[in-house]
């Protein structure tokens, strides 16, 4: 089984960003504890601050992995182009937000990408992607 991470703009700042929000563990690190709870998986990961960059790593995996774990980050209220993305692979997505997107900023609180994925995992923390490969499996 393969899947693919990609996190969005900023979230390469785990750790470091708000730690009362998004705690102070690096992603890096968080991934090294995924891959050895999931030995059996392969875990892939990208970060990009860049759209575009989003968009080419979806069309890129989306027609042979066997799941995506997506945290748009910021553009998940605004890129109707990672939505579309999303729609237009066969690869299933499950978007991810580590904060509860509902308890933050009202504008926030609409998603334009989840209607092109599978699903939603939201204020869990970094446990969320543990949960979603589980969802994958």
């Amino acid at each position: 089984m393969k899947i693919q991470i990609i996190n969005g703009p900023n979230l390469n700042l785990l750790g470091k960003r708000e730690p009362e929000v998004y705690g102070s563990r690096s992603f890096e690190e968080f991934l090294e504890e995924l891959k050895t709870r999931f030995p059996s998986i392969e875990i892939h990961y990208f970060q990009s601050n860049v759209e575009g960059e989003l968009i080419n790593k979806i069309h890129e995996v989306g027609f042979d992995f066997d799941g995506i774990l997506l945290n748009a980050g910021g553009y998940t209220h605004t890129s109707v182009a990672i939505s579309d993305a999303i729609a237009g692979v066969t690869t299933p997505v499950l978007e991810i937000h580590i904060s509860n997107i509902y308890k933050r900023e009202e504008f926030r609180h609409k998603s334009i990408i989840s209607k092109s994925c599978v699903g939603m995992i939201s204020g869990l923390g970094l446990k969320g992607y543990e949960l979603g490969i589980r969802y994958f499996l």
